[in-house]
């Protein structure tokens, strides 16, 4: 729960930064002195958001946004960027100052052969993979990570609870992304791993769609998916590592200030595995925007004073 010494914390950053920005005016008169654009008009000190083209990753970005206007920073949005391939140039290249992303997968992304699995050692390791200019913030406990999951009916016919289960039992068609036929925990991980043979199917948007209506029998769903539960999917149980701890974690600039950090970092402290469930349901049951879901987040744990 966010305290009243928080609370104290968000004013005094948001005095902080709008002291920090008058100073720097005074400081520099020369107009041809780097980033001292008399027509810049505090642009510099823009803090731009983005995120994925995923609703779930969408709400994590608003948040972060509306807890940074909140403290007295500028933001500008740049949601929907699209899927890890790319927004991670923009990330790079500096378009983006802060993303909120999932360990486990972002790993991979750098270290395609990792060996960690455990959520500290993931993190650990985040930490020294990523490009010079790029940082992660503090991990929340929240996890949104890939899984593997089936209908009661295909579990219970084929005696499955877990990934291993599946070696053996013929005509299985994975649906997922697109980009999971080439991520390491797609069909080349389950055959490597678990000995599992697969056909792979790009289902994107549809893949719990198709999972229930039997166009396929596997489905690479995000484990904090409302619609696991909504439908009594088997989650099946990976016992051997095959997908990587993925939690909730803000990427950022090297260059993101302290001030707009300890901000995300209560965010991060704050938002719990159920807590985002939470969210997503509101988003897909109760059909609320993005904006109205962070809002009332924000209130419930005590950010908007």
């Amino acid at each position: 729960m966010f305290t009243a010494r928080n609370k104290g914390r968000i004013a005094m950053t948001a005095t902080v930064v709008g002291a920090a920005l008058a100073l720097a005016g005074c400081a520099s008169g020369d107009p041809l002195e780097p980033g001292t654009d008399p027509d810049a008009g505090g642009s510099s000190e823009t803090i731009v958001i983005g995120s994925q083209a995923y609703y779930s990753n969408e709400i994590i970005a608003e948040i972060y946004a509306q807890a940074l206007e909140e403290a007295g920073f500028e933001v500008e949005r740049n949601f929907n960027i699209g899927q890890r391939d790319a927004y991670i140039p923009a990330i790079e290249a500096g378009e983006v100052d802060l993303f909120p992303e999932y360990t486990g997968n972002l790993l991979q992304f750098y270290v395609p052969d990792t060996a960690a699995t455990a959520e500290d050692e993931v993190y650990e390791e985040l930490q020294g993979a990523l490009p010079e200019g790029l940082q992660v913030l503090d991990q929340s406990s929240a996890t949104d990570q890939d899984s593997y999951n089936v209908t009661a009916e295909f579990a219970e016919a084929n005696g499955l609870e877990s990934i291993a289960d599946l070696a053996g039992v013929e005509g299985l068609i994975l649906g997922g992304n697109p980009e999971l036929a080439e991520r390491p925990y797609g069909p080349a991980g389950l055959d490597e791993v678990y000995g599992v043979t697969v056909e792979f199917q790009a289902t994107g948007e549809t893949t719990v769609e198709s999972l229930l209506e039997g166009v396929v029998n596997i489905a690479n769903v995000y484990s904090a998916d409302p619609r696991i539960g909504e439908n009594d999917l088997v989650t099946l149980a990976d016992p051997e590592g095959l997908f990587l701890a993925s939690n909730v974690v803000p990427v950022a600039s090297a260059d993101l200030s302290q001030d707009a950090i300890d901000v995300i970092n209560e965010v991060s402290a704050a938002l719990t595995p159920e807590g985002l469930v939470g969210l997503n349901v509101q988003s897909t049951v109760d059909q609320l925007s993005a904006a109205e879901i962070a809002e009332g987040w924000l209130e419930e744990n005590g950010f908007l004073g």
